[in-house]
């Protein structure tokens, strides 16, 4: 006995050999943990040395309300307790942040916080502004996005801090120019500042901007109602470096005609959507641009030779968009005798874009990194062949439903562009040769499969053995695809985080079975696959634990048993669609208990019940969005609802009626058939 308490007692006093490492070594480990935060955790665990320091060294939290209203204040409290040293807070998954929270946080980081997101926050006032901004003395950053109740009183409140460097404004409906003003003349330190959608807004509250912001770099103007009466005023920013116009119908020819001094600063400019500006005034704008080397000009004005010639003047240009864009055969060719060779090139859905005119950009502009040809019908094969030789180190190519191309273009894809980590075959008549050149890509991290007919397991076994990086893949209406390709992808890919197989109507259960060995994936679409049942997500629910994005909708055999394993252990799932399962009450009671659940859509669902749903919305405390049948809007107790909504949760119903699935060759062809319509 004695002999025993003496072991008992040396071990008791043994000495961890990690007692001997310094704070700042294990800093040093924490470091390299950073970018997974199940690793945080797990390291956290070990010991309550390893616990504090863990809590010492954490500089940035991102709290999820996992419990109801009555104690989300208190569970604030305790993370911020337990982190001391919090520079940056994101409350971004906080629908409900009052006064009285913006209060404890101001006591609890106001020496160290630097930057809070309260984007997607609500039901805090001018009052909370505030006292934040007066106690955060070193408060640099803050989003108040779609914040759409704040006003004037509010942007006062924020122009106090003095310090500010960083301001998002989206979506703030309610601003006006007395607000801007204010926040001009408070923020003189202010290097970024979005103001995208802020209606009302006017040229005066820019020209403040242009006049009294003198640091900024970035500035947000996106589909505000502003002239040209705001521009001299933007042109003394000597600093600007990012400017986005897009949607700004306010902007045209004359507009840019007249700014005879230059923007020498100006690297990124986005005037897409920017419908009463042609080649005219771009050339204008190329004049006093001339370090320009970013620019989006998608969905505006054709693209002809004036066009191009006007941007041959951008000496520094890597970058260029013309998404939507009607294009003519001599401005592409205008593009491809440019002196500057471009890095990225968005063509997504020109119409004009031929084989000739891309041909003569990609022998060109052999540095090309980048390269979307989306929609673009009338290239084939011949084209495909010069971007491969061409351009040998693309490392994305994007080319869904280019349907002329043929299977010779993914022989040479293989072939050529070992570098490419992303490629979009979506729509092509690609077949299982073709993949297998395709997985001479090893370097391959995502891959876009959907609605190719001509594929089956054979192809996948190809890309399982040959591209072990993979970590998207989708597969949406695929039809040939079995469990067999699955398992090959699931064996040879365990970096693997998303995949999509819906419509895939072979796959079973075996299947997830089989994606269970992925220990990353954190997204599983399966809708429309009627073979899978609850047996399959209690695999992908005990082994994926990092699960966030799940959609079911129209797996029938899909019931109550499912959701078990799905409470029990996807405590990360944020998104599930169960519409046309088989889950009752019963089963979304379940996952009423899942703390991390924000989005769920729940259409056509015979086993619901009115009292049984109600529960279940209430039970989920951290619910932001919820999609609901129409019938159900005068079934569930009013003050029910408003508990909901006050809490921060926005409901959207649906009429839809329930539609029987087509056949998947009729479907394309029906799609095609809008698409030319």
């Amino acid at each position: 006995m004695k002999k025993q308490k003496c072991i008992q007692e040396d071990a008791e006093t043994k000495i961890s050999p990690f007692d001997f490492l310094s704070e700042e070594i294990v800093f040093s480990i924490l470091d390299y943990l950073e970018p997974n935060p199940f690793d945080r955790k797990s390291f956290s665990l070990v010991s309550k040395s390893f616990y504090s320091i863990e809590s010492r060294h954490r500089k940035t939290l991102k709290p999820f309300p996992r419990t109801s209203n009555d104690h989300r204040h208190d569970q604030l409290k305790n993370l911020l307790k337990r982190y001391p040293s919090i520079i940056q807070l994101d409350l971004s998954l906080c629908p409900r942040i009052t006064d009285s929270c913006l209060s404890y946080i101001t006591n609890s980081c106001g020496k160290t916080l630097k930057s809070i997101d309260l984007s997607r926050s609500r039901f805090f006032t001018h009052v909370g502004l505030s006292n934040l901004v007066s106690n955060c003395v070193n408060l640099v950053d803050i989003d108040l996005s779609n914040a759409v109740h704040l006003n004037d009183t509010a942007a006062a409140a924020v122009a106090s801090c003095r310090s500010l460097e960083r301001l998002c404004l989206t979506r703030c409906k309610s601003l006006t120019d007395i607000g801007i003003g204010c926040i001009a003349v408070g923020c003189l330190n202010l290097r970024v500042l979005s103001l995208k959608w802020c209606l009302g807004v006017s040229d005066l509250g820019v020209a403040l901007i242009g006049v009294k912001c003198k640091q900024i770099r970035s500035l947000d103007l996106s589909h505000l109602l502003i002239t040209e009466k705001c521009l001299p005023s933007l042109l003394k920013l000597e600093y600007l470096e990012d400017l986005n116009l897009e949607g700004c119908c306010g902007i045209n020819d004359e507009s840019l005609v007249s700014l005879k001094q230059g923007w020498t600063s100006l690297k990124t400019l986005n005037m897409s959507y920017c419908e009463n500006v042609t080649h005219v005034g771009i050339s204008s704008l190329t004049n006093s641009a001339s370090c320009l080397q970013n620019l989006n000009l998608s969905y505006g004005s054709l693209v002809n030779h004036p066009l191009s010639e006007s941007l041959q003047k951008l000496s520094q240009l890597q970058s260029i968009r013309l998404d939507g864009c009607q294009v003519t055969n001599s401005g592409l060719k205008g593009i491809g005798n440019w002196c500057v060779s471009l890095k990225e090139l968005s063509l997504s859905k020109c119409s004009g874009v031929t084989d000739d005119g891309l041909s003569c950009i990609v022998m060109k502009h052999t540095d090309l990194k980048k390269l979307d040809i989306t929609c673009c019908r009338k290239i084939t094969h011949v084209s495909i062949a010069h971007v491969t030789k061409s351009c040998g180190s693309l490392v994305s190519l994007k080319m869904e439903s280019c349907t002329l191309v043929s299977s010779e273009a993914f022989f040479l894809i293989g072939q050529n562009c070992h570098f490419l980590e992303e490629l979009d075959l979506t729509d092509n008549d690609i077949d299982d040769e073709g993949l297998k050149f395709i997985s001479k890509c090893s370097e391959l991290s995502v891959l876009k499969l959907g609605i190719c007919l001509n594929i089956s397991d054979e192809g996948l076994i190809f890309i399982g053995n040959g591209c072990p990086k993979l970590r998207e893949l989708d597969l949406y209406r695929s039809i040939e695809i079995t469990d067999r390709g699955i398992s090959a992808v699931a064996h040879g890919c365990p970096m693997l985080e998303m995949i999509n197989v819906s419509y895939c109507e072979n796959i079973t259960d075996s299947s997830l079975i089989s994606l269970s060995n992925c220990s990353k994936l954190n997204t599983v679409e399966c809708r429309g696959c009627p073979n899978i049942t609850s047996l399959g997500l209690r695999a992908i629910a005990i082994r994926c634990k990092q699960m966030i994005k799940l959609d079911i909708k129209k797996c029938f055999n899909v019931n109550d048993s499912g959701m078990i394993p799905l409470a029990q252990f996807s405590h990360n799932l944020r998104q599930i669609n169960l519409s046309y399962s088989s889950v009752t009450d019963v089963g979304l009671l379940y996952l009423s208990s899942l703390g991390c659940l924000q989005s769920l859509t729940i259409l056509h669902m015979e086993g619901l019940t009115p009292v049984g749903l109600a529960a279940a919305l209430l039970g989920c405390g951290g619910l932001m969005k919820v999609k609901l049948q129409s019938s159900f809007r005068n079934l569930l107790p009013r003050l029910v609802l408003e508990h909901l909504e006050a809490r921060g949760c926005v409901f959207q119903w649906r009429d839809k009626v329930f539609q029987a699935e087509l056949d998947p060759k009729c479907w394309k062809l029906q799609a095609e058939d809008v698409e030319e319509a």
